[in-house]
C-alpha cells in the first residue's frame, strides 16, 4: 500500500492496516481494550469534517455498514461507538490534525477469542471512564484479530 497518509498515521501509532477503500484506510488500533477497535482515516490531507467530499461521505457510509456488520459477526459486539476527536493533534505546535474516526465496538457480555477474555466494564457509558491500561497484544494475536474481521469485511 503506497499511501503517504498511512505513513503519516504510523507516526501517531494508529495501528496496523486492515483494509482500504477508495477514500479511507481501515486500521486495527494497537489498543484492543474493546476487541475489534479500529481507526478509519481519510487517505488525503483534511482537517475538518466540513471538508469531506460527497464521494468521501458515501464511501464512509459503506464502511460504517460493512465494518459494523463484520465485527458483529466476528465477535458478537452489542453496539458501536464512533468518534471524530482529533484533540491530541492540537497539542502540537503547529497543530497537525488529520481527519479520522475511532471505531469502538461495545460488548454487554465478555467475549472469548483465542483463549483470551475481553470485557467491557464501561458498557452503557463512555469509554472515557475506562481507566484500565491499554491491552497490548502480540503481533501474532493482532493478526488473528485482523484475519477474523477480514473473514466478514467486504470492502
Amino acid at each position: 500500500m503506497e499511501c503517504e497518509y498511512f505513513e503519516k498515521l504510523k507516526d501517531y501509532n494508529y495501528g496496523d492496516l486492515l483494509a482500504e477503500t477508495r477514500h479511507w484506510l481501515i486500521i486495527l488500533a494497537p489498543d484492543q481494550r474493546n476487541l475489534g477497535t479500529c481507526v478509519v482515516a481519510l487517505k488525503r490531507d483534511e482537517k475538518e469534517l466540513r471538508g469531506l467530499t460527497r464521494g468521501e461521505w458515501l464511501d464512509l457510509d459503506q464502511i460504517v455498514k460493512k465494518l459494523e456488520s463484520a465485527v458483529k459477526k466476528a465477535f458478537n459486539a452489542t453496539m458501536f461507538n464512533w468518534g471524530c476527536l482529533m484533540n491530541s493533534s492540537y497539542l502540537d505546535e503547529p497543530p497537525s490534525p488529520h481527519l479520522h474516526w475511532h471505531f469502538i465496538p461495545r460488548y454487554k457480555n465478555p467475549v472469548k477469542f483465542r483463549g483470551k477474555t475481553f470485557e467491557d466494564p464501561c458498557f452503557g457509558r463512555s469509554t472515557m471512564h475506562n481507566r484500565r491500561g491499554a491491552v497490548e497484544l502480540s503481533e501474532e494475536f493482532k493478526n488473528k484479530i485482523k484475519t477474523r474481521i477480514m473473514e466478514y469485511l467486504e470492502v
